[in-house]
């Protein structure tokens, strides 16, 4: 349940908007409300075609737009794939793939400092005072600060691996069942490996990269080069 100040939206689908341009800025046109002024994240190519638009309004009280397109055909998936990576989400680093990297996770430190300091005030405000509120827009706000930088990382990591590889080879981990393990569950959280995984899966699937989910039973413990497995602890990712 979420309180009605938390977020509103709604969605058209097919029609009643448009864009338009007057006096040199892009206007959303939607039907029996009015003509919104738009900031772009990026352009639209005039080849795709927009078939919803859905507007909603964050905690923080900014409003956004967000548009699904059709136009763009999925690239055919090679036959034989030669670029192929196979990628292992960690704790003491966030990701470490079969090329030999690791991929460091984002320190968010003061990002969540900033949060938990912003909660405190709040938490010593009357209920629905005018300070109160104001506190709760800067609440949400750090909220919001947070989320989007970690949706950042994860869509530019996710996109590199999907346009630079052939193939890319995941642990079919379940997600929910890890994250509810006692310890350790606010590491797995902020790593946001579900995350991670439903984008990358999805934009394989956009730039034509085959995306394979393997059983996960014995590949910490198991060489990739020979196949010989080692016993190891959890949180070993170095193979000997």
């Amino acid at each position: 349940w979420k309180a009605p100040k938390d977020f509103r939206s709604f969605t058209y689908i097919q029609s009643g908007f448009e864009f338009d341009s007057k006096n040199g800025q892009t206007v959303l046109s939607l039907s029996k409300l009015a003509d919104v002024p738009l900031i772009k994240h990026r352009t639209i190519p005039d080849t795709e075609t927009i078939k919803q638009v859905t507007i909603k309004k964050e905690p923080t009280g900014d409003w956004f737009a967000s548009f699904v397109v059709d136009g763009k055909e999925t690239p055919e998936k090679p036959t034989d794939p030669d670029r192929c990576v196979g990628i292992d989400v960690g704790i003491l680093k966030y990701a470490h793939d079969t090329d030999g990297y690791a991929i460091e996770s984002p320190d968010f430190s003061d990002e969540r400092e900033r949060l938990e300091r912003a909660q405190r005030d709040l938490s010593r405000k009357e209920h629905g005072s005018t300070n109160w509120e104001t506190q709760r827009q800067t609440v949400a706000e750090r909220h919001a600060d947070l989320k989007r930088k970690r949706r950042d990382f994860l869509h530019k990591l996710s996109n590199y691996y999907a346009t630079e590889y052939d193939l890319v080879a995941v642990e079919d981990l379940d997600v929910k069942g890890l994250v509810e393990l006692p310890r350790n569950s606010r590491n797995r959280v902020g790593a946001a490996w579900g995350t991670f995984l439903g984008m990358l899966e999805y934009k394989c699937e956009r730039e034509g990269t085959h995306f394979v989910a393997v059983n996960p039973r014995g590949t910490t413990k198991e060489c990739a080069s020979c196949g010989v497995k080692t016993e190891k602890p959890l949180w070993m990712r170095e193979h000997s």
